[in-house]
């Protein structure tokens, strides 16, 4: 991304030209932008409006885009209250996940629905993937993404229609780790709630409940990826597949170079069908890794090896935790260890008949009601 110096100038407030007011609904840019304190970010109008979900006509919304910490353009969507008025302090709310979706899918409809109940908003792409900047693409880093979450929070603390003492995070899925461990050190995030959570960094270095617990194992997947770093070194190229990562019966490498098969087998598992019915059916989205559009780096598992998100946990007391899960979640163990590992204050929703990506988008099942009333409490 190319910082243009007018809109630049705008946003720290220096100067304001007539000849960018452009209206998006009933709120010109030029009242946005010009709101923004934070120096290295812009934004207007959405014009390419690919969102997967619903939209509602009374939230406005923006793109915008900012620079975190290690110099990574972070693209994101900017959600204002309904009836929003510039004059207001707002609460605010930073967003991001699941792992390897996009801003117009979950965290858009989350950003969506939060604005309808008058927070202020921010649906974002973590670095390298989606809209977000980096020359190398699809590459998973729990620190980097971490970091995105305060990056967030730098953009919409500096909006004088925020109050800075009142933001909270979102981690849908797997972001939500990187939502916490953000939390943990960053003490402006007052508040945090993860919704369907994964914890990546156990998810890659130890499979799913545990399935790479063995030494045995172990060595065989970092093996592999001491391989596939020489092959991209001597290339010089990214070398795609690394959405899974497992070891079969004859201790044989597997990867997977998209989410699903191309067709999905009507004796598919429960789980497999329930992801799939999401990115490849009802949110399908182009720029979406789990839309089968392309795989993680195959060297990504290695910084989830090497970096535990739940090792600060306890740092994030005495800010409150909402974890939401589903009681037909296979997810749902990720939620309920880490409950047993974080300090106090927390609270754990179990919402009877929802599996993991019901909480996606499935507004019946969604607890927005709940949610609303924890942040309200607890943004202060």
């Amino acid at each position: 991304m190319r910082f243009n110096p007018l809109m630049t100038a705008i946003f720290t407030g220096a100067i304001f030209m007539g000849s960018v007011d452009v209206m998006a609904g009933d709120v010109p840019v030029s009242v946005v932008s010009a709101a923004s304190m934070m120096k290295q970010s812009s934004v207007e109008t959405l014009k390419d409006d690919t969102r997967v979900f619903n939209i509602n006509k009374n939230i406005q919304v923006f793109k915008v885009m900012f620079t975190n910490r290690y110099g990574f353009d972070v693209a994101g969507h900017l959600y204002l209250p309904k009836n929003f008025n510039s004059d207001q302090k707002y609460k605010a709310l930073v967003i991001s996940g699941p792992f390897g979706a996009v801003k117009e899918q979950s965290s858009g409809l989350y950003a969506q629905e939060l604005a309808e109940r008058g927070f202020v908003t921010l649906a974002f792409d973590p670095s390298m993937t989606g809209e977000s900047g980096g020359t190398r693409r699809d590459m998973g880093s729990p620190e980097i993404f971490t970091e995105d979450f305060s990056a967030a929070v730098d953009f919409i603390g500096n909006l004088n229609f925020v109050n800075p003492d009142e933001i909270g995070a979102i981690g849908i899925c797997g972001l939500s780790g990187m939502a916490i461990t953000a939390a943990s050190n960053d003490v402006r995030i007052k508040a945090v709630v993860t919704s369907a959570m994964y914890d990546m960094s156990e998810s890659i270095s130890d499979h799913y409940k545990g399935a790479y617990y063995t030494d045995e194992q172990r060595s065989i997947v970092k093996k592999h990826l001491a391989q596939m770093r020489d092959k991209e070194a001597k290339s010089g190229t990214l070398i795609r597949g690394a959405h899974e990562l497992g070891v079969d019966a004859n201790g044989n490498i597997q990867t997977f170079n998209t989410m699903f098969p191309d067709t999905l087998p009507a004796d598919a598992d429960p789980i497999s069908k329930d992801f799939y019915g999401y990115y490849i059916g009802r949110a399908y989205h182009p720029r979406a890794m789990n839309s089968n559009t392309s795989a993680w780096d195959a060297t990504t598992a290695y910084g989830f090896f090497n970096f535990k998100l739940m090792d600060n946990i306890k740092e994030l007391s005495p800010r409150p935790l909402m974890l939401i899960t589903g009681d037909k979640a296979h997810s749902k163990y990720f939620s309920d260890n880490v409950y047993k590992e974080a300090a106090e204050p927390k609270e754990l929703v179990v919402i009877k008949g929802a599996t993991h990506a019901d909480l996606y988008d499935q507004m019946d099942k969604i607890p927005f009601d709940k949610i609303t009333n924890f942040f309200n409490t607890n943004l202060k």
